[in-house]
């Protein structure tokens, strides 16, 4: 879909650019904007190696696996249907150190990992479980202690103070994570009491004890 929307736009900027007689500007527009990409990129693999490096040692120091059990109680309470000790626990713990720190490419492959593990737990592979649906709303408003990516970009943009957004983008992020929490407990809320009193056989968990959890009806 992304790739339909940008092929839309560069598509209607030909056409105007062609109609208008303004070929000339587009075409300076288009090299410009692939030089700058190119001048953004570098700029960025400086700070985020950087940073990866210092996650790294960290993660050899032991500190993400304080940041680790810090936050244990915290995803139990927001994925209450995930099974202690599952694999998907692990891979969200590291999902949400790496968003703490602003480190979003570093958090985006296990967020796709732990995705994976939730999708074993979903009876319904067709329909997103409500911790997928969790996970994906704490990932985009994760809470960001330092915002990596985007101090490499004012830096590199000559911003003489690249790091003063660190107290607004927390108190931004803070504030969308809550909204995200409140959020995900309304829905799930709204899905018990749709619920009906007494569930069908089929609907029972596999392993044949309680019922299995309500599910968001987002289709993937």
């Amino acid at each position: 879909m992304i790739n339909i929307i940008w092929l839309g736009m560069i598509v209607i900027g030909f056409v105007f650019a062609a109609v208008n007689g303004r070929m000339d500007a587009f075409t300076a527009a288009v090299f410009d904007g692939a030089k700058n990409g190119v001048t953004v990129s570098f700029g960025l693999i400086s700070v985020l190696v950087f940073w990866l490096g210092v996650m790294k040692i960290a993660e050899d120091a032991g500190l993400l696996r304080s940041i680790a059990r810090l936050l244990g109680p915290i995803v139990g309470f927001l994925f209450p249907d995930v099974p202690k000790g599952h694999p998907a626990i692990g891979y969200i713990l590291s999902n949400m150190s790496a968003n703490l720190l602003g480190l979003g490419n570093a958090a985006t492959p296990m967020g796709i990992k732990a995705m994976q593990e939730l999708q074993t737990l979903n009876p319904d592979k067709d329909t997103a479980s409500p911790a997928m649906c969790t996970l994906l709303a704490l990932n985009t408003a994760s809470i960001t202690l330092i915002p990596a990516t985007l101090i490499a970009i004012r830096l590199n943009y000559g911003s003489s103070d690249p790091a003063d957004i660190v107290g607004t983008t927390l108190a931004a992020t803070f504030v969308a994570t809550l909204a995200a929490i409140f959020a995900d407990r309304l829905c799930r809320r709204m899905l018990l009491l749709r619920r009906p009193p007494g569930p069908p056989a089929e609907s029972r968990s596999p392993t044949g004890g309680g019922p299995a959890s309500p599910h968001y009806q987002v289709k993937g």
